[in-house]
This record gives structure tokens, sequence and C-alpha cells, in this order.
């Protein structure tokens, strides 16, 4: 099979075939075929040689706008084995960041959060719940579509006894927020987001500590919604205010509520199933994109879990 890319120049090429072809040599690996090119005409030949076009077509679209790195050809691999691949191209641009969104249900969650005013990714970890809610966010700041992010998370231990957490309010809720952090700092910047915080355009705010609220122009994150309890759940969806947006992320499987609570996401599924705008994305393992053993340990979790409920029901 022959391939031609659009390339524009020598430095375009050289990024997507890596230092000394060594995302060629990825692909090569990954997906058991041969990859010749002289300059921008490519000879593949293996049964997925298809598979490797479309992974090569990720790459040319990416190198336009970043540096491709080993995780990028990853991502690409893994998202273009799939069959059911999006038929559009659905992007996040901020000013440090130009994000290719790229599995199908990762662009209709992104799609759901830009056209609805309450969106629910729900999923296992490594989907990309989180980092693209924030994504969104920091867009829709920059685009000056809202005034503020407020990022909010229930205070629950994950099967740990943390004791007294010293500090105000912000420093005892921090270490629950950490996911987030992390993708605002690569999104802003260190220093922009210490800015930001100062002036509460971004803010913290602790989920029991919401009750009263009314949030207008803002756009609000919940991450880790599994463990909010039913009246948590309730009292948060009801802050939404004018010319907001709010984006409710968490994994149903990993739920750390105690005393046999029933959570506040999954009863929420079920009320507000056939809601008019309000819009569910449910993630599987094929959307994980961490390291790809997480998506292997996911899916074993899953089939051991279902071995369970099985045996559980027979009895």
């Amino acid at each position: 099979m022959k391939l031609t890319l659009d390339i524009d120049n020598s430095q375009q090429l050289s990024n997507i075939c890596g230092p000394f072809d060594k995302n060629l040599n990825t692909i090569t690996k990954s997906l058991d075929v041969q990859i010749n090119n002289k300059g921008e005409d490519f000879t593949i030949e293996g049964e997925n040689k298809h598979i490797v076009a479309r992974v090569l077509q990720d790459l040319l679209a990416l190198s336009t706008t970043q540096h491709i790195d080993i995780h990028d050809v990853e991502m690409a691999i893994r998202a273009c084995s799939h069959d059911d691949l999006p038929s559009e191209c659905i992007n996040i641009k901020t000013k440090r960041k130009f994000i290719h969104v790229r599995s199908k249900n990762q662009q209709k969650y992104v799609l759901d959060i830009k056209k609805k005013d309450c969106t629910f990714g729900v999923g296992p970890a490594g989907t990309g719940k989180t980092y693209l809610a924030v994504a969104c966010a920091v867009e829709a700041l920059e685009n000056s579509d809202v005034r503020r992010i407020i990022l909010v998370r229930p205070a629950v231990e994950a099967g740990e006894k943390l004791g007294f957490l010293p500090g105000d309010m912000s420093e005892k809720v921090d270490p629950y927020l950490r996911p987030i952090y992390d993708a605002l700092y690569e999104m802003l910047g260190f220093g922009k987001v210490e800015k930001l915080l100062s002036k509460n355009i971004v803010e913290i705010a602790p989920l029991a500590f919401m009750r009263g609220r009314t949030l207008n122009e803002a756009f609000i994150i919940l991450d880790e919604a599994q463990n909010t309890t039913i009246l948590q759940m309730k009292m948060f969806l009801t802050r939404l205010g004018f010319a907001s947006k709010m984006v409710i992320t968490g994994d149903i499987t990993q739920i750390d509520l105690l005393n046999q609570q029933h959570s506040g996401l999954i009863h929420a599924i079920k009320v507000l199933e056939n809601t008019n705008g309000v819009a569910f994305c449910h993630f599987g393992t094929k959307d994980v994109v961490r390291h790809h053993l997480v998506k292997h340990i996911v899916s074993a979790y899953e089939k051991f879990d279902a071995q369970i409920n099985t045996v559980t029901k027979l009895k």
C-alpha cells in the first residue's frame, strides 16, 4: 500500500517520523507491519496497513500544531485501531495547549460539553473525563464564554484515613483536587493558575460548602461524583445559574462512600436520563488513554466483577 502525506517541510516530516524514526518503529512493532518512506511517500506492508494509514494521517494533523512524542503515537494507534472512528475532527484550543480529541466517545463528550448546559462523563479511570472537562473550561474562560472556573470534589477518602489536614479550607481540599490542578497547570502554566486562584477566577469550592449558592457565568466541574450522596448531588445540580455550564465526572465502579450509602451519581443517571439539556457520555475500556496496561487492568477487573455477580445471582 502506498500513501502520500501532504507535508509542508522536512521539519514536519521529522516530527511525524520521530528522532531516528522512533515513531515509525513504534507503529511497526505495535501493528506488526513494515513501513518504508522516501520523504512524504510511504510504503506500508502488512495486514494492518489501513490502520497504519489512519495513524499516519492522525499524526499529520497533529504535527501542524505541536511536537509529537511517543505518548501521542501510542494514543493514535489505540484510537485508529477501532472501527467506530469519529466522522469529524474535534479539537480543544487553549493558549498553551492544542488537544486533538480522538475516540468517538471522547468527541461526543466534548461536543456535549460545548452544546449542553449539564454533561455527565461516566466511566473507568484513564478515559480523559476530568482532563477534557478542564480543557473545555480553560477554553471557555479564554474565549470569555464564562467569567470563572469552579472546581468541586467531595472530600471522601479512598479507603484510607488521612487524619486531620492542616491549613485553610482551600489547603484542606487541595489533596482531593490534585488531578484537576495538574490539568490546569498543563493548560495554563503554574504562575497563571496561581494568579487566577488569587483573584478567585479559578475557585476551589468544597462540595459541602456549595449549599445556598447560585453560580452564574461559570464553568463548574464536579469530579469524583460517584462519592456524592443523593442529597449532595441534588443540591449541587440546583446551583446552576445563568450562562453557566456544569460537567459531572465519576466512575461508578470506585465508590468510597461509607455505611453503604447510595451514590448520588448512579441516582442522577436514572432520574435525569431523559431530561432535555442534560447529556450523558458513558466511557469504556477502549477509551482509556493512559499507559496501555491500564486498559488491561480495567478490563480484568470488569471481567472479575461480572463473574462474581453471575455466581451471586446463581446462589
